[in-house]
This record gives structure tokens, C-alpha cells and sequence, in this order.
């Protein structure tokens, strides 16, 4: 019977069960390149005979054949240009310059390996960031749930959170600066996806000492028409303001003497003067303004809704995982 090999098994190995040599590329000037430079193969095939300094149990731990991995070694000393191990029929040691090497490879490929399970979480959505931009006009209920589940079903995903009108929201999306957001829909951007979070009864704000403020029936829509209202900017969020309007005032009558940036400094107005306001349920009943009636309107009961929106054909697998989440159901309110 032959003695296996256990030193540097250079000769040519021949027989029917000849394995793949893995054979580098050879360039012009006769040197054995890799196709993409440094080839990382070559240096785990070094760590792991750096460890064992005996090529037979290196190679059984790397599941190649001794030639093989001797190949591949000697390639790797040429295209450094140095000699990384001293080697005889017993085993093989490390050169002054292989200890050196070896330590660098070990680092290389600790990097390698991390950056690798890196952009796997990443792919996965269990990593990466999210961009993603809240209302001002919808934060709690359905909307907070949503993100607070997402945060526990992917603690890896930096959540980077904003505050935001629907319209800037949405040139926010348009130009890549956020990966997702909610929105007060209807946003006719054909480059976006929305889908509905959420749905919110629209509710009259009147000044407590208002004759619309006395009784506990519904009010009519011909009882506001004409009156004097206040409203945010339009720009601040175009469909959900026209949507608003329709409801409220379906046959027209909307008197317009006042513009207030948010629902707060809204409600705040009512409170202090002799103006009406539409506004969603939610927000009205938390911010709880002081000198403010809120009124139910006859049927049919105007609505508002909140959507997530994202940019279509996205990449990033965080927004795929948020919808996920919000397609599997509507997540309660915390």
C-alpha cells in the first residue's frame, strides 16, 4: 500500500478519481492572477494550513485534495512575492513573513465574514435602515402600532423617524431622501404606492359658547354651510384638504377666514373665536383644547384616512417587511 502524502504534495497526482485542481488564471507575464484579484479562497486555504502546518489535515478540513490545495498555496506565494512557508516531507512551518500574513488573513476574513452576515440581515430586512416620516395629523392608534411592531419584529432596522406634512412627505419619496411614510391620502403620485393604515371619523370643532355647541344630536351639513371656518394650508396636503371640503360641504357654502399651520394652533383658534373647524377625530380628542365643542355630523360621516405610502420598485427590504406587516392585518392601537 502507498504512505499518504504528508508534507507538500507537489508532484502531479494521477489515477481515475483525479480531483478538480481549482487551476488560478495565468496572466502575461506568467504569474498565476485570480480572476478578481485577490482571491479569498487562497486565503482560507492559508489560515486553515497556517492552524494545522500539515497540509494532509488541512486539506481534509478544507475538503480538497492535497494537490490542490498545494496549487493553491504556491500561487499565492507568487503573487505575493514571497515565500510563506518552510516545508519538508514531515509537515510545514511558517516563514517570519507567513506569521505576519497569516495574521492579516485571519483579520481579512473576520471582516469578510461580518460584512457578509451583514448585507444577509440586510437582504432579509433583519438589518439596514428605514426612513420613514410620520403625518403631523395622524401620530398614535393604528399608525404608532404599525411601527411599533415592526421595531419588534426587526430590532436590527435603524428606524430613522421624521414628522412631516403629507405634500413634503411626499416629494420626500419622490426623491429618495425617505424610504417610506404616511400620508393623507388620496396622493395621486403614479411613482408611489399607498395603503390605507387607517380610517378616522371627520368631527366640527365650535367655540363652547357657539349656538352649534348646545345638544347632543348630529349636526347637519346645511348648519355649517356659510359659517366661518378654519383651515390649514391647502399645500400642506391637497387631497386630503379637497376630500375634506366635499364631505363637509358637498353642496358648497365653505367660507374660508383663516389659516392655522397645524391642528393644534387650528383648535386653539376655535377655542378663541367665532370660527368652525373639520377636523380628525384622533387628534381632536388628544389634544383636548380647552373651550372646544367637538360635534358629530349626520350620516353619511365624513372620513379621513392614513396611508403608507412607498416608492414602487423599492430595494429595500425593510419597506417590504413594513408592508408585510401592514398587509397581514390591522394592527390595534397600543
Amino acid at each position: 500500500m502507498a504512505a499518504t502524502p504528508t508534507g507538500d504534495p507537489d508532484r502531479p497526482h494521477t489515477g481515475p478519481d483525479r480531483p478538480h485542481t481549482d487551476r488560478p488564471d495565468t496572466g502575461r507575464d506568467g504569474r498565476d492572477l485570480p480572476r478578481d484579484g485577490w482571491d479569498l479562497r487562497r486565503w482560507r486555504y492559508f489560515v486553515v494550513l497556517a492552524e494545522e502546518l500539515h497540509f494532509t489535515r488541512a486539506a481534509v478540513r478544507l475538503r480538497i485534495a492535497q494537490p490542490a490545495l498545494s496549487q493553491q498555496i504556491r500561487a499565492l506565494e507568487r503573487q505575493l512575492g514571497v515565500s510563506l512557508l518552510h516545508r519538508d516531507s514531515h509537515g510545514c512551518a511558517l516563514t517570519e513573513v507567513g506569521e505576519q500574513v497569516a495574521g492579516e488573513a485571519r483579520r481579512l476574513l473576520a471582516e469578510v465574514d461580518a460584512a457578509t452576515a451583514r448585507i444577509r440581515d440586510l437582504v432579509g430586512g433583519r438589518g439596514g435602515r428605514l426612513r420613514l416620516a410620520y403625518t403631523r395629523s395622524a401620530r398614535g392608534g393604528r399608525v404608532d402600532a404599525l411601527v411599533a411592531r415592526f421595531r419588534a419584529a426587526h430590532p436590527e432596522v435603524e428606524v430613522v423617524p421624521e414628522t412631516g406634512w403629507t405634500a413634503p412627505n411626499v416629494a420626500g419619496l419622490l426623491a429618495g431622501r425617505l424610504d417610506a411614510a404616511f400620508v393623507r391620502p388620496p396622493v395621486p403620485e403614479p411613482g408611489l404606492t399607498c395603503r390605507t393604515v387607517d380610517s378616522e371619523e371627520l368631527l366640527l370643532a365650535v367655540p363652547v359658547g357657539h349656538p352649534l355647541a348646545v345638544g347632543r344630536g348630529r349636526v347637519r351639513r346645511a348648519e355649517v354651510v356659510g359659517l366661518p371656518a378654519v383651515m390649514w394650508p391647502r399645500q400642506n396636503g391637497p387631497g386630503m384638504f379637497d376630500r375634506t371640503i366635499a364631505q363637509v360641504w358637498p353642496d358648497g357654502g365653505f367660507h374660508l377666514v383663516r389659516q392655522e399651520p397645524d391642528d393644534e394652533q387650528l383648535l386653539r383658534a376655535v377655542a378663541g373665536g367665532d370660527v368652525v373647524a373639520a377636523v380628525p377625530a384622533g387628534r381632536a380628542r388628544a389634544l383636548k383644547v380647552p373651550g372646544v365643542r367637538l360635534r358629530r355630523f349626520t350620516a353619511p360621516q365624513p372620513t379621513v384616512d392614513v396611508a403608507l405610502a412607498w416608492r414602487r420598485g423599492t430595494t429595500n427590504p425593510a419597506v417590504r417587511r413594513l408592508a408585510a406587516l401592514l398587509a397581514a392585518g390591522r394592527p390595534e392601537p397600543l
